[in-house]
């Protein structure tokens, strides 16, 4: 990997504790015990990141003893860093920032002790539960007593509401993405926040990621302030402030009433060169809302050299590509795909764990439908198919204001998102 790709975490070092930032802009706190030193504690978080990542993560400590530059290897190992990636003022004696914050040599283990258990299953288990029907003709006669066992679909629904209903350790961030316009990308990452929103408990932010006529705003509702992202960057310091709360970013975010996720918008009044956002300020801006998102939902630009496309890219947990039934749109996605297998091996598996959002305009037979999804289905994790609703061509996106069909297939895309999240 390249200096300019090796991704990179940031540890706050305040006594005993630490707020550690990974890769991926997600922030979390991290406390050593009494017997612990927090040095080893934020090494150990740094190695789980460069295995989650398969390559070192250079890291960046900050705190009362100076800042440091390092880079941890999946095993644990410290080196020095390369010295083109080293600030302006960091300290020159690699040696002795290296050796003082290197692991102490394990200790050998008692000749007595006892091996490990082998590996059992546990007879403890958590099923996903499917309620009685309380509508139709199952309601009916489980009025009466007569319980009818849920259908091979009311299962299914189950087991997609329990997908979309999980809670992860750390930001989760998904990327809608599709180089042509019109395709779909605004309509997709509004309704899977609304799902993953209602179902999972809030704290879920649709980010319009877009130098160009963004309009997400447009099709969601507008909150108590006049705001967006450009009005944000500036006070992204300040959110990351440990005396800041959740209070602090409602006045830049756009409450969703009903499907209960919020907005980031963009300014889809200015042109591109008024609200360009480079790499760094990108990175300040995921660093401080994934503080208070656990689910950050890209609604991206057409622009796939965009700093703020590319970065997006580059932290993204999970790929999602709209298209709609029309050759050219189908075309973008599949070039989209092929661009991003070989750009490098992040981008790469991402292609390949994507889920595709086939959705249709008209409403076209399911034929016609089917050979989209068809044509899709060797090269990806999952596609799904979205039937044609008059409520999702124009106006406000809302989950309730699709017909029933509509909102199953949406809950059927967000819980295969869902699913490659947990692979994370």
């Amino acid at each position: 990997m390249s200096i300019d790709t090796q991704p990179r975490a940031y540890a706050l070092v305040t006594g005993p504790g630490a707020t550690f930032t990974a890769p991926d802009g997600s922030t979390e706190p991290i406390a050593a015990s009494p017997d612990e030193d927090i040095r080893q504690v934020i090494l150990h978080r740094a190695a789980a990141e460069a295995r989650r990542h398969r390559t070192a993560v250079e890291l960046v400590t900050t705190g009362d003893r100076g800042e440091h530059h390092l880079l941890v290897t999946p095993d644990g190992s410290v080196v020095a860093p390369p010295a083109t990636r080293r600030r302006a003022g960091a300290p020159t004696h690699v040696g002795e920032e290296v050796s003082e914050w290197a692991p102490e040599p394990p200790t050998a283990p008692p000749d007595d002790t006892p091996e490990p258990s082998p590996h059992r299953a546990s007879f403890i288990t958590t099923p996903v539960s499917v309620g009685h029907a309380r509508t139709g003709w199952r309601g009916f006669l489980a009025h009466i007593g007569l319980i009818v066992p849920p259908s091979r679909a009311q299962q299914q629904r189950a087991r997609d509401e329990h997908a979309v209903s999980q809670q992860w350790a750390g930001c989760r961030t998904i990327a809608v993405v599709n180089g042509k316009g019109g395709v779909g990308k605004t309509m997709t990452t509004a309704m899977i926040a609304a799902v993953f929103a209602r179902f999972g408990g809030g704290t879920v932010l649709a980010w319009d990621n877009n130098d160009t006529r963004g309009t997400l705003g447009w099709r969601t509702e507008a909150g108590l302030y006049d705001t967006t992202v450009r009005d944000l960057l500036p006070a992204a310091h300040g959110l990351l402030q440990a005396s800041s709360s959740v209070s602090d970013i409602a006045q830049y975010v756009h409450h969703q009433s009903v499907d209960r996720y919020d907005v980031l918008r963009s300014n889809p009044e200015l042109l591109a060169t008024d609200q360009r956002i480079s790499r760094d300020d990108f990175d300040l801006l995921v660093q401080a809302v994934s503080r208070y998102y656990r689910i950050i939902v890209f609604d991206s630009g057409n622009d796939e050299s965009a700093d703020r496309w590319l970065r997006m890219i580059d932290g993204a947990t999970q790929l999602v590509i709209p298209t709609i039934t029309t050759p050219e749109s189908a075309e973008s996605a599949s070039l989209l795909l092929d661009a991003l297998r070989q750009r490098d091996e992040r981008s790469r598996t991402l292609a390949e764990n994507a889920v595709v959002v086939v959705t249709q305009p008209e409403p076209v037979g399911s034929v016609v439908a089917r050979s989209y999804v068809d044509a899709f289905a060797d090269g990806v994790r999952a596609v799904q198919s979205v039937p044609f609703d008059a409520a999702l061509r124009s106006g406000p996106l809302r989950l309730d204001e699709l017909r029933k069909p509509t909102r199953d297939a949406w809950i059927r895309v967000a819980a295969a998102v869902a699913r490659g999240l947990d692979e994370s």
